[in-house]
């Protein structure tokens, strides 16, 4: 697994962490299932506090991309197409609460949608 930190950019290091993992599951190059580095190791090889990589696992957990399974580790729980999903349906939420609560029609809505695509 291929990431680095920039310890002086403006985006905190569990984020880039975070963000960087989310991109390898988004791109296929972490399947379903794949191991992640102990939260330990992966502090280790970036040269980051313990506590910067268990937030960006956290995180990753609580967007359900990946599932800690006690001693056993880290694992990758989504595969590309479930995240695209996930992505996909909380972008048509939010479409859906924006154009109500401008009054829209799902006709009017979706023709916008339409005109988007």
């Amino acid at each position: 697994m291929d990431i680095s930190v920039d310890p002086v950019g403006i985006t905190p290091p569990y984020e880039q962490v975070r963000a960087q993992i989310e991109a390898l599951i988004r791109a296929g190059e972490l399947a379903r299932g794949t191991r992640l580095p102990t939260v330990r190791q992966l502090s280790l090889d970036l040269g980051l506090a313990v506590n910067t990589v268990a937030r960006a696992y956290k995180e990753l957990e609580a967007d359900r991309l990946v599932e800690t399974r006690g001693r056993n580790g880290t694992f990758v729980l989504a595969s590309r197409s479930q995240v695209d999903d996930a992505a996909t349906h909380r972008a048509a939420v939010a479409l859906s609460r924006t154009a109500h609560q401008a009054g829209l029609s799902l006709a009017e809505t979706t023709e916008i949608l339409r005109q988007a695509w």
